[in-house]
């Protein structure tokens, strides 16, 4: 006969062993969730690549030239298929937010009505994109074309604000 205590003694070993083996399940269906997190998020990259890029290339194939070049100097014409097309214009006097891609254009907008700098981690929520570290990364990166071509400023390292330029009343036209 079992006396009480050793009883309750391997019913407590065997729900410790249950609990070590869900553990252990639990850890596994982690590692594969966060694989499969990835993969999404690689998924989704992939796809708002493409429709950018589509939607670049048939913005630039709508809008007409803006500056008359010299057909006679080969370096000067246009690039066949959208090969080599710039997506964000550089900022020049009287050029409106209009004229950059939609998620360019609503970045922008977004830091022409803030308060005070922004960092990318805030607008992202702002443009609708999951707060996920490759949404950061991409939108720091239009961050940093956007101030390459004198729509932004990055005064402070990760922190941007509108360009100020002579003239300039600080809003945004995007009509």
């Amino acid at each position: 006969m079992v006396s009480l205590p050793e009883e309750l003694q391997a019913r407590e070993a065997a729900a410790r062993q249950r609990m070590e083996e869900l553990q252990a399940e639990a850890a596994e269906l982690a590692v594969r969730l966060e694989r499969a997190r990835a993969d999404l998020s690689r998924w989704e990259i992939t796809r708002e690549t493409v429709v950018q890029v589509l939607a670049e290339l048939s913005a630039a194939e709508a809008v007409p030239e803006v500056v008359a070049r010299d057909a006679s100097d080969p370096k000067d014409a246009p690039a066949p298929h959208g090969i080599g097309v710039m997506a964000v214009p550089p900022w020049r006097e009287g050029l409106v937010a209009g004229v950059l891609p939609d998620v360019y254009r609503d970045i922008v907008e977004i830091v022409a009505d803030a308060p005070g700098p922004l960092q990318a981690k805030q607008i992202v929520p702002r443009i609708r994109l999951e707060a996920t570290t490759a949404k950061i990364e991409g939108t720091r990166g239009k961050l940093k074309r956007l101030v390459e071509r004198g729509w932004l400023d990055e005064d402070t390292p990760g922190r941007f604000t509108l360009a100020r330029h002579y003239g300039d009343t600080g809003r945004v036209n995007s009509r």
